[in-house]
């Protein structure tokens, strides 16, 4: 009975381990399931080096008030996008002289005036003309003829060549050939070979393109650019928060395609534009919570994280050169933002200015 007795107890004692562990185990696994655990991740600086390090600037509607390229210097930015926009109307193929409307930073006088702002202070320059209008994405932009595609092309070939010679002139780095013209990549690829032609006799830089993130895999002129140029927006995780933990493991797949594609066109990856709304859920789809943006609640640390684990996930590839933030304001205190600036992309005086000031360093 006596070593009954002590079996009995010894299996009761291994019973009870046996459930602490479980709910232990429990307790991680729920900890690694759920993106909203904040996984302490420091942020570091030098995991740049030798990578773009570039800020989408906006043009401004006047002259600037004081240098703008002060507080850019001081986040450690070496380049910035310079964004001349043009109009079109929905569906129609003219695209509006881009000499004339628009702000003060998106006409020739402006856009010198800020590229030799950049210059004084030692940040390079991408020259990057982009096609707007209030109704339409330009990616959904479309023509069901080949007379309407023809028009289109000989407006789109005049506006993009001036801007060509501009950025020749201005001894500007890179130049960025279009943005996110989805149909007539597709559809019109020998256009755009035969535009590169064009432009290469006008430009001496570095040529990209910037296609949407989910359609640089069906652009067919790759090799006939230095970069492989995409609009990084990819969905990765819906959690309000996501942690930077997370969020990087959410970017391994995409990094393995990235990888792939680079390595198949023998061309260098760069971000022509990536960013974060400073809302809940901003690392998942950025097109869809535009529409949303004044009724979701700001997140000033899901912003910060997703940029931080994109720059980390990428800095360690040598394929990626560097990208350009979605967006940052010459004067933020007059900006009218795409609506508050509080749940705008930009960083500006938010924590993901921090995180980009360590990162950039």
């Amino acid at each position: 009975m006596r070593y009954l007795f002590f079996i009995m107890m010894f299996l009761i004692v291994i019973t009870m381990l046996s459930v602490v562990g479980s709910f232990s185990s429990a307790e991680d696994k729920e900890k690694n399931n759920n993106s909203d655990y904040d996984c302490t991740v420091p942020v570091k600086s030098g995991m740049l080096k030798n990578k773009i390090k570039g800020l989408s600037f906006v043009a401004p509607p006047h002259p600037f008030s004081a240098d703008p390229m002060i507080p850019i210097e001081v986040l450690g930015a070496d380049f910035i996008a310079v964004l001349p926009y043009s109009y079109f109307n929905k569906n129609k193929p003219a695209i509006l002289s881009f000499s004339s409307g628009g702000w003060w930073g998106e006409r020739p006088e402006g856009v010198c005036q800020t590229i030799r702002n950049a210059d004084e202070k030692g940040i390079k320059v991408m020259l990057k003309p982009q096609l707007w209008t209030h109704n339409q994405w330009i990616g959904d932009l479309d023509f069901e003829s080949d007379e309407e595609w023809n028009a289109f092309h000989d407006s789109y070939s005049e506006f993009i060549l001036n801007w060509a010679k501009i950025a020749d002139s201005m001894n500007v780095d890179i130049f960025c050939i279009g943005t996110e013209i989805r149909h007539s990549t597709q559809k019109k690829p020998e256009f755009w070979e035969e535009l590169i032609i064009k432009i290469r006799g006008i430009y001496h830089g570095k040529l990209t393109y910037a296609s949407n993130w989910d359609a640089y895999e069906l652009v067919e002129f790759w090799d006939k650019l230095d970069f492989i140029g995409t609009d990084a927006y990819f969905p990765l995780l819906p959690d309000k928060t996501p942690s930077v933990c997370n969020l990087k493991k959410a970017w391994k797949p995409i990094v393995k395609k990235l990888k792939a594609f680079s390595s198949e066109w023998k061309k260098p990856v760069l971000f022509t534009e990536y960013g974060y709304l400073s809302l809940d859920a901003c690392a998942f789809k950025t097109w869809e919570l535009e529409k949303k943006r004044e009724s979701s609640a700001i997140n000033q640390k899901a912003q910060a994280n997703a940029v931080q684990a994109l720059l980390e996930t990428f800095s360690e590839q040598q394929w990626w050169a560097g990208g350009f933030l979605w967006k940052w304001y010459p004067d933020i205190s007059s900006s009218s933002g795409e609506g508050s600036s509080k749940r705008d992309y930009t960083p500006q005086g938010k924590m993901a200015q921090q995180v980009l000031k360590v990162m950039f360093h």
